[in-house]
């Protein structure tokens, strides 16, 4: 039988079993519903179609411009941080060639 390893209460007691946990709740006055309705599963697949059909898909247009600004937007990042170290490294280069 699954037991929890040391649980203290509000009260202190240690030892709660497992199976008493949701009597142990509702004496507490925690509700054992999670909140989530119980939904068959034809259902839940309609209601998610349902939702899918809502979604303001991107055109293929959109997503090809999208993504390729995505792509130049890292050449030039990547561009900008390669021109940044190669000043970096000359700088510090000719500082510390300078107390050789």
């Amino acid at each position: 039988m699954a037991r929890l390893a040391a649980v203290p209460d509000l009260r202190g007691e240690v030892g709660l079993e497992l199976r008493g946990l949701w009597s142990y709740l509702a004496r507490n006055g925690i509700r054992q519903d999670s909140g989530m309705a119980q939904v068959n599963p034809l259902k839940f697949v309609q209601q998610v179609r349902s939702e899918v059909s809502k979604v303001a898909w991107p055109s293929r247009r959109e997503v090809m411009l999208t993504t390729l600004m995505v792509f130049v937007m890292a050449v030039i990042t990547a561009t900008f941080f390669s021109l940044v170290d190669i000043l970096i490294r000359t700088g510090l280069t000719q500082l510390l060639g300078m107390f050789k």
